[in-house]
């Protein structure tokens, strides 16, 4: 068995999630370390720390996982509850998300001893379930036993759920030095080690998990002890898509796509299949790209993350469009009220992107992780902390009626669980999204904002940041830097693409010279000999605009959204103008000649900038029909123009939406026909 690091102090340079090796061949170091402590992000993460994560332990008691683990600590062979193969990798996440938390320097001394004693508890029982062989999945050891290991790999989740263990395990171990998780996880992933390998290679299993996790998972176990073989198991588990589970002789199965098991990832060129799983594996494979340095496989997942977001990419920065198989539709294909983007598939697509960041240093991964923060994620817990959504539509119809397993309604808990402490765990650790250092230790990159501190290890001594804003509501960043080296440095800030002809820099309330200052692929760079108390103003353009879609998206063609800086914003029927009858949001042509404006509104769902909009109401077309009882017309008819005195829509942030009463909601309003 691989002997675990011993205990240690807290590495303040951990790095988060994703930390590369030192040997990796990625442009930017995840050694940069920040803090969020007021504003925006400041007040989401303090829910999530205050109601999210302290209502885990009672949710997933009430649902089951917790007797899984007692039962199989005792051996028990039934009993099992709550049905779910995967349901283990619930209580994974939360612990990750306990463990960042608990090395948040902001967590108060009484969060952070509860966090402890729960993970602590729960560590116990993972052990004491481990069977001697290190094989632990409540499933089959309870509800399955006569069942052999890794023989339902189509859909038992075994691999998955490790991989989940192994994430929450290091996270744990990154911020407190403790081992007790990380003895579990290591013996778990010697077991799969020992299980799994190439035909010839002596391991009695030689194919793939249905649902990707393990790969980015044992590649960061890999960084975290040192030991290199786990990211060589990682690289055989990403190589092995293709054939592996239709191969299988237990498994065969007719839709290798929904698996990304139909072509090789490196032959791969279009996403496809299940979102989660195809962004999980791509986070793995890009991992294992970034150790490896090889090329093909860069590439493969640079050019799919480049399709995804060309063509099966929401506004919002969701993915999903079928709700069949909470997968990938076809290219274009993005219905706004059919629209399934899980909450899971957009924290999978930060994962992959911050990876690529990582990788390559281009400013558009982090353009698309702020655009899917703020929206594809966020809209998935409500503000209160305490209720979610699985699935995120753009377009909720007046007078909806819930179908069996969808809602656009925010409930408690789910009986499929995953998005939840998915959440929370993304919640927990966004202060690792913030900021980076280049490889070469001459660049400091701020890739987020939010009122806080970044510092970072440079070639010239230690570099470190006070940053103050009210970004998202204002555009305005102010940097301070208070630690610097003697030696020239640059400050790499990203300018978001909506912004990157409309913004101003000033170091010390004056312009930078010329040889100062460079903006190039979405980072303004300003480089110079820095000295403590120099302060940077960086303003970007948060007037509100209306957006329209590639035309090749059918569904919302003759439509126009509403954005203001990264946020996606959405009209809700209870904030609108009192309509005839019969008449919704759906009956509204909004005009997008009329301007638009912005009204604060500090006691409005937490507080957010609404933007208003003119429209007029869309006649109902009945005299031109070709029949009263027939919904359609000849097109000779013509288009009645729009009718009525103009109407004032209210939108508000498309984050906030479903918070209130329930009532019908678009992100994209209609401008004609």
């Amino acid at each position: 068995m691989t002997a675990v690091p011993s205990a240690h102090t807290p590495d303040p340079r951990a790095g988060g999630p994703a930390r590369p090796g030192p040997a990796a061949h990625a442009a930017l170091s995840a050694t940069a370390r920040a803090t969020v402590t007021a504003g925006f992000w400041a007040e989401r993460r303090r829910v999530n720390a205050e109601v999210s994560i302290p209502q885990g332990p009672e949710r997933l008691a009430e649902a089951g996982n917790l007797e899984n683990f007692r039962l199989a600590a005792a051996r028990a062979t039934e009993g099992f509850q709550g049905g779910y193969p995967f349901q283990d990798s619930d209580l994974h996440k939360w612990l990750e998300a306990a463990a960042w938390q608990l090395g948040d320097p902001g967590t108060d001394a009484d969060s952070r001893d509860e966090l402890a004693k729960h993970i602590s508890e729960f560590a116990e029982l993972l052990a004491g379930a481990q069977e001697d062989s290190g094989y632990l999945n409540t499933y089959y050891q309870v509800a399955k036993p006569e069942v052999p290991h890794f023989s339902e790999l189509r859909w038992g989740h075994e691999l998955y759920s490790a991989g989940h263990l192994i994430q929450a395990a290091v996270a744990h171990h990154r911020t407190t030095g403790r081992t007790e998780l990380l003895d579990v996880a290591v013996r778990l992933a010697d077991h799969i080690d020992e299980s799994f390998g190439p035909e010839g290679s002596g391991r009695p299993h030689d194919s793939i998990d249905g649902h990707p996790e393990i790969e980015t998972a044992l590649v960061e176990l890999a960084r975290e002890t040192g030991e290199s073989r786990y990211t060589e198991l990682a690289g055989y588990f990403v190589d092995r898509h293709g054939g592996a589970l239709s191969h299988h002789t237990q498994q065969g199965h007719g839709r290798p796509g929904y698996f990304q098991d139909h072509l090789p990832v490196r032959e791969a060129t279009a996403v496809t299949g299940h979102a989660v799983r195809q962004l999980y594996l791509l986070a793995g494979a890009a991992d294992v790209a970034t150790e490896t340095g090889e090329p093909e496989l860069r590439e493969a997942v640079e050019r799919l993350w480049a399709e995804m977001v060309a063509r099966q990419t929401y506004l919002t920065g969701g993915v999903g469009a079928h709700h069949s198989d909470e997968g990938f539709g076809h290219p274009y294909e993005l219905p706004a009220d059919r629209s399934y983007c899980e909450t899971c598939a957009a924290i999978a697509s930060v994962q992959f992107s911050w990876r690529l960041a990582l990788l390559t240093g281009e400013a558009r991964y982090s353009d698309l992780i702020e655009r899917t923060l703020y929206n594809g994620v966020l809209c998935g817990v409500s503000l209160s902390g305490d209720r979610y959504l699985y699935d995120n539509p753009l377009h909720v119809r007046d007078g909806y009626a819930d179908q069996e397993g969808e809602t656009p309604r925010r409930v408690p808990w789910f009986r499929c669980a995953c998005c939840p402490p998915n959440l929370m765990r993304l919640l927990s650790s966004l202060p690792h999204y913030l900021a980076t250092a280049s490889a070469d230790g001459g660049e400091l990159q701020v890739h987020q904002y939010a009122t806080g501190t970044v510092a970072a290890p440079l070639a010239g001594g230690e570099a470190a940041l006070r940053v103050e804003t009210d970004y998202p509501r204002q555009g305005r960043i102010a940097l301070t830097v208070t630690a610097t080296g003697q030696d020239p440095w640059a400050l790499a800030l990203r300018v978001p693409h909506w912004s990157a002809d409309t913004w101003s820099v000033t170091v010390n309330g004056a312009a930078p010279s010329a040889d100062e200052v460079a903006l190039a692929d979405g980072w303004l760079r300003l480089t110079r000999a820095w000295a403590e108390g120099d302060t940077v103003l960086l303003d970007l353009d948060l007037a509100p605009r209306f957006t329209l879609a590639d035309p090749r998206v059918d569904a919302v063609r003759g439509c126009a959204a509403i954005e203001r800086g990264p946020l996606v914003y959405c009209v809700e029927g209870l904030d609108q103008p009192r309509l005839a009858p019969g008449e919704g949001l759906d009956d509204l042509v909004v005009d997008p000649t009329a301007g638009l404006g912005t009204v604060e509104r500090p006691q409005l769902l937490g507080g957010v900038t609404a933007v208003t909009a003119t429209a007029r109401r869309r006649p109902r077309p009945d005299a031109t029909r070709a029949a009263p009882w027939w919904p359609y017309r000849p097109a000779t008819a013509g288009t009645p123009d729009p009718a009525g005195e103009p109407v004032t829509l209210t939108a508000v942030p498309y984050y906030a939406w479903a918070n209130r009463e329930n009532c019908a909601m678009r992100v994209w309003l209609p401008v004609g026909e």
